[in-house]
């Protein structure tokens, strides 16, 4: 049987964009010799994603005899969130993904990790919840015309179906950039950072969400940012939970 003349172009056209554009892999752009596997090999042997033995609380590794938790640091000072979980370890090539984003504005690669990760979001989260992004300052916003924590719920909202609302928690005054900070001068630069918007209790029962709170990152550091919001939501007076996409761990 022939193949139609629309058909046959279709065909022609495809087969000229593989020639001149072929699949390359959305974490380092060299081209894919399997386009299947979505990802290079390199990338894919590289990607780590955290550990399933942690503590429930703070989100830390902890030896599978001590897990749930608490761990050694919650118990010293209980976090406020009931729970923290994450992703992936911020590590290459998923801190490649994040810096491309966060710095160049191309979140290809980060999309492509969220959807690489849609069976662990769908276990995380539920259709029920409320996401609320970490707030930026505004001078920031302004200046980069981005909310990264904002753009990572509104994807995570549509994988999951869940409601997401940039306007329930809001940040103070214009404090340093914590990437610029080290330990203790981070907890100092967040103190009093973080307040729920004066609306931001009836926006909340607006949502007449019957699923989890939660307070979400980007990635964490000391886990300083995520506290001290963390802290901010639990003026809405229900259990709080926290998530980063990717988190660095100290210890390795």
């Amino acid at each position: 049987m022939l193949m139609s003349m629309p058909a046959l172009s279709t065909k022609l056209i495809q087969g000229l964009k593989q020639s001149l554009f072929p699949p390359a892999c959305p974490l380092c752009s060299k081209p894919l010799e399997n386009s299947a596997q979505g990802c290079c090999a390199t990338c894919l042997q590289n990607i780590q994603v955290m550990p399933k033995n942690t503590c429930l609380s703070c989100g830390i590794p902890l030896d599978a005899t001590l897990v749930p938790g608490p761990c050694g640091q919650c118990l010293k000072k209980t976090p406020p969130q009931q729970e923290t979980y994450h992703l992936y370890q911020y590590k290459s090539p998923v801190r490649e993904a994040i810096l491309a984003w966060k710095l160049h504005g191309d979140d290809s690669a980060l999309i492509w990790l969220l959807h690489a990760a849609e069976q662990q979001l769908q276990t995380i989260f539920s259709a029920d919840d409320l996401l609320l992004p970490v707030p930026m300052p505004l001078y920031r916003m302004q200046r980069s015309g981005l909310h990264h924590s904002a753009n990572l719920c509104q994807s995570i909202a549509a994988q999951v179906g869940c409601i997401m609302d940039w306007k329930i928690l809001r940040r103070k005054g214009k404090d340093k950039r914590q990437s610029s900070l080290k330990g203790k001068a981070r907890e100092r630069n967040l103190r009093h950072s973080f307040t729920l918007a004066e609306d931001g209790i009836s926006r909340v029962q607006s949502h007449n969400t019957q699923g989890k709170i939660w307070v979400v990152d980007d990635i964490l550091t000391t886990g300083a940012t995520l506290r001290h919001a963390c802290a901010a939501a639990r003026q809405i007076k229900r259990p709080i939970f926290a998530f980063s996409f990717a988190r660095v761990l100290h210890n390795e």
